[in-house]
């Protein structure tokens, strides 16, 4: 179990490794888009929608890294308090009956708007974008299967955890 759980975790850092370009790419496009707005006039959807199309690559791509390396949101108002028993019973808790089951919701929901872009290669979001929403659609349910996966990767490492006496 362990080393199915050291897969997903190398199949997390290795996706997360790959598209934090995306970041620094995303501001150079951004900067280019400015500069060549406001100083020579010139004007692309495409380029404008490319930023859109990074942006929505690097954090739905990256979800499962960060929940890896434990960044996400999480509100604690009784957590931080907690002993390490009660936040693993939590964290454990939280696996099992609300993220697994959101993102299971969420992959079951979106499929078939994911399913029907596929089918008619659905096009731009705007005239003289780019001509790919299928492409974009396509990343909920890579987010909804990577959260899942390092979900899974989390909970084996809670359950073969020794609890503290």
């Amino acid at each position: 179990m362990e080393k199915l759980a050291s897969s997903i975790d190398a199949f997390n850092t290795g996706i997360a490794t790959l598209i934090r370009w995306l970041a620094l790419f995303m501001v150079l496009v951004q900067f280019a888009i400015v500069v060549g707005r406001y100083a020579f006039g010139v004007n692309s959807i495409a380029v404008q929608e490319s930023v859109l199309y990074m942006h929505a690559t690097l954090f739905m791509l990256g979800a499962g890294y960060t929940l890896l390396v434990d960044k996400h949101v999480r509100v604690d108002v009784f957590y931080a308090k907690a002993s390490p028993k009660a936040q693993r019973l939590i964290d454990i808790f939280g696996h099992i009956f609300l993220l697994l089951p959101s993102m299971a919701a969420l992959l079951y929901w979106s499929w078939p708007s994911v399913r029907n872009s596929w089918k008619i290669l659905e096009g731009p979001l705007s005239v003289g974008g780019i001509e790919a929403v299928f492409l974009m659609k396509t990343l909920i349910p890579a987010f909804c299967v990577l959260v899942m996966l390092q979900s899974v990767s989390l909970l084996i490492r809670l359950v073969l955890q020794r609890p503290a006496l």
